[in-house]
């Protein structure tokens, strides 16, 4: 957890029932007056409606070939992550869009529109990365665990920066889209949010890992004097 001015950046786990917990826990004790969520309306409003998330042929217009069918093995990965642990991913999240109607909060969804992220990863993913998935999925059942922590559990700096260095390694155009290119966009909607609401406490949960980029990104923004125009529900 980060604390700057008058945000409070919380990294969490979307299928760790920790997560879900701190959430609860932190809404409670720190009673903010926005809270904002790593969400694009589109994800948020199939969360609320608990919907399986549903990839079809006709989204490959709109997406990208490439952006589908990485679409369709992240749902299928999300759904056996979820029936491992008995939780579906993305409860923190929903939780934390529920309390803050229920307490009357300003929300707001901070992330890139998702057909957006998939389309730059469409037309971004190399060959060579396309072929390194293809070996990593071939040799997943065989390969020894090079990183072990409790899926109900936020892994900590270490394991997720050891993660996010394999990532960049074998992956560098997803690591580009998903993870820099993100926190770009998050970066700024977070700092716009303080601008807008500079006497109010905001509280904003992403994913574990982004916190501390985040955090440099959002002070360079206010730096710069960002103009807010991010929607606030």
């Amino acid at each position: 957890m980060k604390r700057y001015k008058n945000l409070i950046l919380v990294g969490t786990s979307h299928i760790a029932q920790e997560s879900l917990n701190a959430v609860k826990k932190l809404i409670e004790e720190e009673d903010p007056e926005v809270i904002g969520v790593e969400l694009d309306k589109k994800r948020a409003a199939a969360l609320l409606m608990q919907k399986k998330s549903k990839i079809r042929v006709s989204d490959i217009g709109r997406v990208g070939l490439k952006g589908w069918i990485f679409a369709l093995l992240g749902a299928w990965a999300e759904q056996k992550l979820g029936e491992t642990i008995g939780m579906k991913p993305g409860q923190e999240m929903r939780t934390a869009i529920l309390l803050a109607k229920q307490k009357h909060k300003r929300i707001s969804f901070i992330d890139q529109d998702i057909e957006i992220t998939l389309r730059k990863l469409s037309s971004g993913i190399s060959w060579k990365e396309k072929w390194n998935f293809f070996v990593d999925i071939v040799k997943a059942p065989f390969a020894r665990k090079k990183v072990e922590f409790d899926l109900r559990t936020v892994p900590d700096e270490k394991v997720i920066s050891k993660m996010i260095k394999e990532v960049k390694k074998r992956y560098p155009n997803v690591y580009r889209v998903l993870i820099i290119e993100r926190n770009e966009v998050m970066g700024r909607n977070i700092a716009k949010l303080m601008a807008r609401f500079p006497d109010k406490k905001i509280i904003a949960f992403v994913g574990a890992g982004h916190e501390t980029e985040l955090l440099e990104l959002v002070k360079k923004n206010l730096e710069q004097g960002v103009v807010y125009s991010v929607t606030v529900g």
